[in-house]
Formats: C-alpha cells, sequence, structure tokens
C-alpha cells in the first residue's frame, strides 16, 4: 500500500514539473524569434557574446599581459546562423571593430582588425545549435612591398 502511494506521488511529481515545463514557452513562439543581446559580461571586454551562449572553459583559452592578449574563445548556444553574423556585424562596429571579410560556406568566418589586433569569429551552424568559436590575437605586419629592382634580382 505505502509503495503504490509512492509510486503516485511520484507520478503526479512528475507531471507537475512537466506540464511546469511546458507552460514556459508561448504558444508559436520560439527563442530563434527573439533578437539577440550581447552579455552583460564578456571574457575579453571588447568581444561581445549574444545572450544564450554558453563558454566552454575546457576547450577556450586566453592569454593577457600589458597590451598584448591572444585567446580563443569557444561558446555554444542556439540560435539563427543569419541572426548570430548581424549580431556580430552590428556589435564589433560597436565596439571600434573594422570588417575585413566575411566567408560563408555552410559555416560563417568574419574577420576584423583594431590597432593592433585582429578577431576572427567563426560560426559553425549544427541544426540550431550553434558553437561560435573567437580567435583574438596581434595583427600581423603588412608585407613589404617590393620594388622592381628587387623582383629581378
Amino acid at each position: 500500500m505505502r509503495k503504490n502511494i509512492l509510486v503516485i506521488l511520484f507520478l503526479c511529481f512528475s507531471l507537475l514539473v512537466f506540464l511546469g515545463c511546458a507552460g514556459i514557452y508561448k504558444k508559436g513562439s520560439s527563442t530563434l524569434d527573439l533578437m539577440l543581446k550581447p552579455q552583460s559580461v564578456f571574457k575579453f571586454g571588447d568581444i561581445p557574446i549574444p545572450v544564450g551562449f554558453r563558454l566552454i572553459p575546457e576547450e577556450s583559452y586566453s592569454f593577457q599581459s600589458g597590451n598584448f592578449r591572444s585567446g580563443l574563445l569557444k561558446y555554444r548556444g542556439k540560435a539563427d546562423p543569419e541572426r548570430v553574423v548581424n549580431f556580430f556585424k552590428e556589435q564589433m562596429l560597436m565596439y571600434n571593430w573594422n570588417p575585413i571579410n566575411v566567408i560563408e560556406y555552410g559555416q560563417r568566418i568574419l574577420n576584423f582588425e583594431r590597432d593592433q589586433e585582429s578577431c576572427i569569429v567563426n560560426i559553425l551552424p549544427r541544426g540550431n545549435n550553434i558553437t561560435i568559436i573567437i580567435s583574438v590575437g596581434p595583427r600581423s605586419a603588412p608585407a613589404k612591398k617590393r620594388t622592381t629592382s628587387e623582383a629581378t634580382k
């Protein structure tokens, strides 16, 4: 008898939990419909990350010393890939990052530069799951132009 009461209580509790979770989202809405907003705290203070994306610490590193910094930060979350691309195009400008180019071929790669740094944002979609890989490091010096006399030697 006591075992039956425990089973019934467990089933009632489970039903309440599942029904409670179903009421969190409004019918017809999806987290993909929301406009992406930046998080309030960034690993690097000038590289925004969309709300809902979580840092994967075991697959990330960062180093900062004086004016030098380098890092590879990996985040995962759910969003529409095009909205993530637009998020970075808009938000990086607000942090004075200059867009260099965008490469799209399933995954998306956005390249930015600022002062003496470069930032590469790699967006890897897998269905509704997105992995964002952000690489930051010093900008390489421009290649010297060869003069015609150097080219003929």
